[in-house]
């Protein structure tokens, strides 16, 4: 046996096909080559476009986000959760209809009410790429559906192959035409598109190459039996999806009107750098976890999983976020040119928010699985308020700290988010305190790498300026 048989051998032994590990690794695995492209790509960028250009993708990322995580009606998440794949065709034949419904919608909105849209965002500079809107939710919309039907169907290789085709094709457009054209955020606009979409089609032709018997089964009944069976979705996680994702983007888009300056143009990159540790892991994590969730729990087994799942969020995530929001501030301007210094401080304040994110959000679909919807509804809608209110608070009185006060209402919405997760599935704090020591020493070396390459770097820096 020759040795790439005998280590392809070695790593069936030890990663069965459907273990948990091998799952994640998978999608990890093709993730970190996504996010490694992204992030090699962002020096360039941050040098082809200014921070007034990525202030215009900051508020066009963050309107698609806030309608297309309602668009499916949140059916999309049920997707994984029946016994039969009948009834899970036509959660996905539902979703993908409400999705263009809603696509449709926002393009007679931005058809009929451009001016109002404009004037209400306090952003000139988007009026030219009103269009991309509609386009970038149908987009992110279905390839949310079809990627959780991938889920439920264990094709973690398609979707890590899907990641890589968006970051390439993404970051590549955005490259060639910011090298090329001179068309400013409209660049970054149709990179992003590409980001939202690309992979759709892969996943939809492998499903209808494997599953084909299937679109036999989607009916009217059948789409109106599953839209009743499953009416606590659109009912309350509607309403949460909606309440979490613009805890995080309406404040954004209330930074970018109200705040004089590329401030919004700041917090999204440094945003969209915290977010690949979440990337690489997280996502991954929470895919694997929402396709067995739901098995655990019948098996009364959920407690002990999600457990463990936290475990290894600590080892694998925990550390490295704290690296990248000590070494932020010293490294930004090198990285990313020197207007861009400002991003490494907002790194730096995003870092506890992140850490919380990094360790709740893969486990928060526990909330469906348990049947808590409207807990998690009330949970989401208290953290908009929370987030809206200290920004809006922030403007009025202490207008140079809103960053500081966005950041420090997110962390405090995702720790009590992480503590009511936990206690869904009966897992106690002591519980989530011996995993956090269990890693302590690791999460140690992190934090004094990160203090010994600031130490060199401010070493370095002082050399060259005498």
């Amino acid at each position: 046996m020759n040795p790439i048989a005998r280590l392809k051998a070695l790593i069936n032994r030890l990663l069965p096909r459907a273990s948990f590990a091998r799952s994640v690794g998978v999608l990890a695995g093709g993730t970190a080559v996504a996010q490694g492209m992204g992030v090699l790509s962002l020096p360039l960028i941050t040098r082809l476009y200014t921070p007034e250009d990525f202030s215009v993708l900051a508020v066009f990322s963050s309107i698609v986000a806030i309608v297309s995580v309602a668009a499916c009606l949140r059916l999309e998440i049920a997707i994984p959760i029946p016994e039969t794949d009948e009834d899970a065709a036509n959660l996905l034949a539902l979703a993908l209809i409400f999705c263009t419904v809603a696509s449709l919608a926002a393009c007679i909105a931005i058809w009929l009410f451009s001016s109002e849209i404009v004037t209400l965002l306090r952003q000139p500079k988007i009026e030219p790429y009103l269009w991309t809107i509609p386009l970038g939710i149908w987009l992110t919309s279905s390839y949310s559906a079809v990627q959780l039907w991938a889920t439920r169907n264990k094709r973690f290789v398609a979707i890590a192959r899907t990641r890589m085709v968006q970051t390439l094709g993404s970051v590549g457009l955005q490259i060639v035409l910011g090298l090329t054209s001179g068309i400013g955020a409209l660049g970054l606009l149709l990179g992003q598109l590409i980001y939202c979409g690309a992979g759709s089609l892969g996943l939809l032709r492998t499903g209808w190459q494997i599953e084909k018997n299937l679109i036999k089964k989607i009916s009217f009944q059948s789409l109106k039996a599953n839209l009743e069976k499953y009416k606590k979705f659109p009912k309350y996680s509607t309403i949460e999806g909606l309440a979490n994702c613009a805890a995080t983007d309406v404040p954004i888009l209330i930074i970018s009107s109200f705040v004089a300056g590329p401030e919004a143009g700041f917090l999204f990159l440094a945003m969209k750098v915290m977010i690949i540790p979440l990337g690489l892991i997280g996502r991954a994590v929470a895919n694997v976890y929402l396709s067995q969730a739901a098995e655990k729990h019948r098996q009364g087994e959920l407690k002990n999983f999600t457990l463990d799942v936290i475990d290894g969020l600590f080892k694998s995530g925990v550390g490295p976020l704290i690296f990248i929001g000590i070494l932020a501030p010293a490294v930004a301007a090198p990285m990313f040119g020197d207007q861009w210094q400002r991003a490494g401080e907002v790194i730096a304040m995003l870092t506890p928010w992140f850490l919380l994110n990094y360790i709740s959000s893969p486990i928060s679909m526990a909330m469906h699985v348990t049947q808590n919807q409207r807990k998690a509804l009330a949970l989401q809608i208290a953290g908009l308020v929370i987030r809206i209110g200290l920004t809006f608070f922030a403007i009025k009185f202490m207008p140079i700290n809103v960053l500081e006060f966005y950041a420090f209402a997110s962390a405090l919405f995702y720790a009590i988010y992480f503590y009511v997760i936990v206690s869904s599935v009966k897992i106690k704090s002591r519980d989530i305190i011996i995993a956090a020591k269990n890693n302590l020493f690791l999460t140690l070396i992190w934090v004094g790498a990160a203090g010994l390459l600031v130490s060199a770097i401010q070493f370095i820096t002082k050399s060259t300026l005498f």
